[in-house]
């Protein structure tokens, strides 16, 4: 995914890559012989990953994508088996790991695209509905797959996956597990596109360079009053919509939108 005028690829590691271009990072998962399932190793330059793209004002939209034939088939089975046999257990990887990269997916001033291009199963389902967007590759599935291996729900998939679907519908794949595929997710409103599987990265390119080029602080506050909403009622969640407002007004990127109105032109955004 380059070809922009900015470019930078550097691999966060030997499993996860991360590339620069036009204003978007795109965030590979990049362990295909495994379906890209997440070692210890894994998920801390996964963090890595996403804290660098929060961070980095030059980032404007993120894609988050797995390479090969699956997005991300969640926990890494026999690596946690050998911990299992140790007595480490969970070793605290959901509290470690798993939480910091949703919290910062979900809390990043920009917007996120996950680009399903396979199965997502487990953490790996979950990584994706934290994301803002969700564009799927028609090959793409989803599955909670917790109950299969006797464990509940983690990396936010109890609050994402209701929020998406409605609580019966939440409930239903979280405890029956079953697999569902791209088309079911699209009419369930778990995904917002599904497109040919080799039209797929294109799709993600093209959406995400359309977000770096918008308002970069009007999203991070669609994203915070939603964020709000969700959590608190109406009277609470108009005062939060006010606060943002105001601080949405002070932005270049309003001013020069209301005087590109006036002129009847076409506003460029700066992200600022």
């Amino acid at each position: 995914m380059t070809g922009g005028v900015q470019e930078a690829r550097t691999t966060v590691s030997g499993t996860v890559a991360y590339d620069l271009t036009d204003g978007v990072a795109t965030i590979t998962l990049d362990r295909p012989d495994a379906m890209n399932s997440l070692t210890v190793a894994m998920k801390e330059a996964l963090l890595a990953a996403v804290e660098r793209a929060a961070g980095d004002d030059a980032v404007r939209a993120v894609i988050l994508t797995g390479a090969g034939r699956a997005f991300c088939a969640g926990q890494d089975l026999r690596e946690h088996a050998d911990n299992l046999a140790a007595g480490r257990g969970l070793d605290d990887t959901v509290r470690r790991h798993y939480n910091p990269v949703v919290e910062t997916i979900t809390s990043m001033p920009k917007p996120v695209v996950a680009a399903v291009n396979g199965v997502a199963a487990g953490a790996g389902a979950s990584l994706a509905m934290a994301c803002d967007l969700i564009i799927a590759s028609d090959r793409a599935s989803f599955s909670t797959a917790f109950t299969g291996i006797g464990l509940a729900p983690d990396s936010g998939m109890s609050w994402t996956l209701q929020r998406l679907v409605g609580r019966a519908k939440a409930a239903e794949l979280l405890l029956l597990g079953e697999r569902i595929k791209a088309a079911e997710a699209l009419g369930l409103g778990l995904v917002n596109r599904v497109v040919p599987a080799d039209e797929l990265a294109p799709a993600a390119v093209e959406l995400a360079r359309r977000l770096a080029a918008g308002p970069t602080r009007a999203y991070a506050a669609v994203k915070a009053a939603l964020d709000h909403a969700a959590a608190h009622d109406l009277s609470s969640s108009l005062a939060k919509e006010a606060d943002l407002q105001d601080a949405c007004e002070k932005t270049a990127d309003h001013h020069n939108a209301t005087q590109a109105f006036l002129k009847k032109e076409q506003p460029v955004f700066e992200g600022r």
